[in-house]
């Protein structure tokens, strides 16, 4: 046997190996003898750098490279389902999916819901190309690399498994409590901050920009919705089952409910029994098993009609209030803070919790010494939801003084102001109170913003007690010998820092607008509005009229965009980052034609002419939207070789037009084809609202 095929062997070894230890739990082969067939492959590959591959098992140990990650838009979006903690509104569900089935059976699929970080996984030829977070729905951050150190995530799969060549599935990425509880006792051990739950520390992780960091905290994954045009399985649990075949790790605790009682039983169950599973999970996710009927029930707005999450409801510890204290935020808002004795609840340490406002202290009663009821909002945030009114007899004259919201800012001594129909009080000094400056061009570096990530909250901080910054336009006058002196030591991340803000000057004018720390206009709308508008110097002319005409803009927004955009500070800043070179208004692109026009176009299928890419950029370049579901608002089905039997159904019942990929390149203009009858293929602005979920 050469070499080469000795490679071969080896890998197609240790991938078996891995299925076996990592997903079905068996061990065939002992660690010492699993750690030198590893070993040998290693030195094998460095011999032999012409076997490269990517998905070879010695990836899993990770690498000490840094990525800096792109962002991938979905093939279809990965949108979250609305929670409920009430059983009523499961029963209502129940009953509005067969009033919506018009009294037709039907299953639904009950499964736990992992507490971690929504994944999607991409095969092509049976191998793993493509790893994406789920973003902020339309798209994520690639993070294929530190994904294949998961191991009980296939990097390739057997030909002969079943599975199509190419599909995606979905599912969740999370940190087991041996995992969590080994990371935190490092990082204590360090003197580092603690995760506050697995969730957190799972998210952290997996963007790591160095891989052997994610390999050695060692996370895992249960996948949970498989996706693909050339599956024929017409069940959700079905496909589960295949993915499970295929070499997936699946839940073991999938069960198929065909009664409200049966559901309600399963919840009761998973309610006390999930304290003993390795994984945090927060609730159980209901899904109906039938997807033609998915089909059928369709989407709201916001969330699918045949899928619900009931959450758990949080867990509660008491423990004594030592003190609160208060602390200032970018817009000025005051936040206090219970600092409590630390207590454990759901699987973590706690010993501080937002108050919120002046109203919660005042309607707790709080004094200081009192023995308080602590529960997670979500099992993540904690908060204070009572007092141990019988503890606070028992302390007599020991309890404390009475919590009395502050008058005055702890920072900059500026007197508090409360704003009519608002909870929270604020610190006017806007101009010089040092949080609030702080905290806006923290806000302005921020990933979601000008993502200058040679910048982090401590350099800030130290920038701003030099007297280097001020506001975010200060940060473009910064030189390299301002940062690191004439003693040279700190010239490299000083001209990292400099170099990450001249990356930043190429950020699109939505991200700039967000930027601008404009209170109430979230990423969104500061989307909507640069599109809307298309320049700063068109927002600086726009009423409060002209704000209102666009989408995700109303009363509130317009007129805290308006007021900005006349405060003589905000008019400087933005004049001054103008100058800097950043973009201010929106890059125009030319169309090839405007034949798409107001058309949403769902493509599906594999096609001759053209990657389903290549089509979604002609469809874009032609005017048109690319969405990854149908709808009733879909325009047309692009459809090539190969289309699932469920977006077949669903397009009939819906009435929506099946258009060729021949007749689609004649309908731009890019080949021949029979004519397209234009009068069923809508020519209405529309947004599509089904998205699958995840």
């Amino acid at each position: 046997m050469t070499e080469e095929e000795r490679i071969l062997q080896l890998r197609r070894e240790l991938h078996q190996y891995n299925y076996n230890y990592y997903v079905k739990s068996v061990s065939t082969i002992t660690d010492q003898a699993f750690d030198g067939l590893m070993a040998e492959l290693m030195e094998l590959e460095r011999k032999h750098p012409e076997m490269a591959d990517v998905n070879s098992p010695s990836v899993r140990v990770g690498s000490d490279l840094s990525q800096d990650f792109v962002q991938v838009e979905h093939t279809v979006p990965m949108l979250s389902l609305g929670n409920t903690y009430s059983r009523e509104d499961i029963e209502d569900f129940y009953n509005r999916v067969r009033e919506g089935l018009n009294g037709e059976e039907f299953d639904v699929c009950c499964e736990q819901k992992f507490d971690g970080l929504s994944i999607s996984l991409i095969y092509e030829d049976f191998r793993l190309v493509r790893a994406v977070t789920r973003g902020d729905g339309v798209r994520g951050d690639d993070v294929t690399a530190n994904v294949k150190t998961i191991r009980t995530i296939p990097l390739e799969l057997p030909r002969e498994c079943g599975a199509p060549a190419n599909f995606e599935i979905r599912g969740e990425v999370l940190m087991p409590w041996t995992s969590f509880e080994r990371l935190n006792a490092e990082r204590e051990a360090r003197e580092e901050p603690l995760f506050a739950n697995p969730r957190n520390a799972a998210s952290g992780t997996l963007k790591s920009k160095s891989s052997a960091v994610v390999a050695h905290r060692h996370l895992d994954a249960y996948l949970y919705y498989v996706m693909g045009d050339s599956i024929t399985e017409p069940t959700h649990y079905g496909r589960l089952e295949l993915a499970r075949k295929w070499g997936f790790q699946v839940s073991d605790h999938v069960k198929l409910a065909r009664s409200v009682d049966d559901i309600l039983a399963y919840i009761d169950y998973w309610d006390e029994e999930r304290r003993n599973l390795p994984i945090a999970t927060d609730g159980i996710v209901l899904k109906v098993n039938s997807l033609a009927q998915q089909a059928r029930l369709g989407y709201t707005a916001k969330s699918p009609r045949w899928a619900i999450a009931y959450k758990f409801k949080a867990e509660r510890a008491c423990t004594p209030l030592l003190k609160v204290t208060y602390q200032v935020g970018r817009t000025g808002a005051v936040t206090p803070v219970a600092n409590m004795e630390p207590v454990q609840l759901a699987g973590t340490m706690v010993k501080r919790a937002s108050l919120h406002n002046e109203d919660i202290i005042n309607q707790l009663d709080l004094h200081e010494g009192d023995h308080v009821y602590v529960e997670k909002a979500g099992e993540i945030i904690p908060q204070i939801v009572g007092v141990d009114l019988e503890a606070r007899k028992e302390l007599g004259d020991k309890l404390g003084e009475k919590v009395m919201f502050i008058t005055h800012c702890p920072e900059c001594g500026a007197k508090l102001v409360r704003y009519p129909g608002e909870a929270a009080h604020y610190c006017p000094n806007d101009t010089a109170c040092p949080p609030q400056l702080k905290g806006r061009i923290e806000h302005f570096i921020s990933r979601d913003a000008m993502n200058i990530d040679s910048i982090g909250p401590e350099t800030v901080d130290c920038y701003f007690e030099r007297g280097l910054i001020r506001d975010a336009a200060d940060l473009y006058q910064l030189r390299v010998e301002d940062l690191w002196g004439f003693d040279a030591t700190r010239m490299r991340s000083a001209q990292k820092v400099i170099d990450g803000l001249e990356k930043s000057k190429k950020v699109p004018f939505e991200r700039v607008l967000f930027a601008l720390g404009i209170r109430f206009v979230g990423k969104v709308v500061a989307k909507n509005i640069a599109h809307h508008f298309q320049s700063m110097d068109a927002l600086f002319e726009a009423t409060i009229d002209d704000l209102l005409t666009c989408e995700g803009v109303g009363d509130v927004i317009a007129s805290s965009v308006r007021t900005f955009l006349r405060e003589e500070r905000n008019i400087d800043l933005i004049n001054r980052l103008r100058k800097a070179g950043l973009q201010m208004e929106v890059e125009q692109v030319t169309l090839a034609s405007t034949v798409l026009v107001g058309k949403t176009v769902v493509i599906s299928g594999t096609f001759e002419r053209h990657s389903r890419d290549e089509y979604k950029k002609l469809i874009e370049d032609n005017g048109g939207k690319n969405t990854g579901s149908i709808s009733k608002k879909t325009s047309f089905i692009l459809a090539g070789e190969g289309m699932g039997p469920s977006k077949r159904e669903k397009a009939e019942i819906l009435g929506i037009p099946i258009v060729t990929e021949k007749d689609f390149l004649a309908m731009i203009g890019e080949g021949e084809g029979e004519p397209v009858d234009e009068e069923n293929v809508s020519s209405k602005p529309v947004i599509d609202d089904g998205p699958l979920f995840s």
